[in-house]
C-alpha cells in the first residue's frame, strides 16, 4: 500500500493540507462526521479549538477501530459554524493537528455552515482513509 502527497510547485504552497493524495492498495475507510460529542452524547468544549481537538480525537478513534492510523488519512472535510473564527485560530488548530495526527496532511477542505446537527457543535470533521490490509506496510 502507498500514500503519496502531491503538492505541485505551480500551485500555492499548502499550509495544513495537501493539494492531492494518491493512495493505492489497502482498504478504503469512510469516516462519518465527528463532532466534540462525548460518550454520554453531550458536546464538550466552549471554543472551536477545544471542539476541534475533541472531534479529531473522535475521528482518530473511529479510524483506529477500523485498523488505521493518522498517516492513513487521505481526505478530510472540516465544517465550521464560524469559518472566520476557525481561520483566525489556524495556528492553534494546526498545533492540535500536529500533536494528535503528526506532520503529514491529507487533502483537506474547510466549509462554513450555518449550523451542524447538534446546535452546540462548532466544528465537524469527516474523512476518508486508506488502511493497509493485514501484513501490508505503508510506503
Amino acid at each position: 500500500m502507498s500514500i503519496e502527497r502531491v503538492n505541485p510547485p505551480s500551485l500555492a504552497r499548502p499550509s495544513g493540507f495537501s493539494h492531492a493524495v494518491v493512495a493505492s492498495g489497502g482498504r478504503l475507510v469512510f469516516l462519518a462526521g465527528q463532532t466534540a460529542l462525548d460518550s454520554g452524547g453531550a458536546i464538550v468544549g466552549a471554543t472551536v479549538i477545544e471542539q476541534f481537538e475533541f472531534a479529531l480525537k473522535n475521528l482518530l478513534t473511529a479510524l483506529a477501530a477500523a485498523g488505521g492510523r493518522p498517516e492513513h488519512l487521505a481526505s478530510l472535510t472540516i465544517y465550521a459554524v464560524d469559518l472566520a473564527d476557525y481561520r483566525a485560530r489556524g495556528r492553534e488548530i494546526g498545533a492540535v493537528w500536529r500533536r494528535l495526527a503528526g506532520h503529514e496532511y491529507p487533502a483537506m477542505a474547510a466549509v462554513g455552515v450555518s449550523r451542524l446537527w447538534d446546535a452546540a457543535a462548532l466544528v465537524e470533521i469527516q474523512g476518508y482513509a486508506v488502511v493497509p490490509e493485514a501484513g501490508q506496510s505503508v510506503r
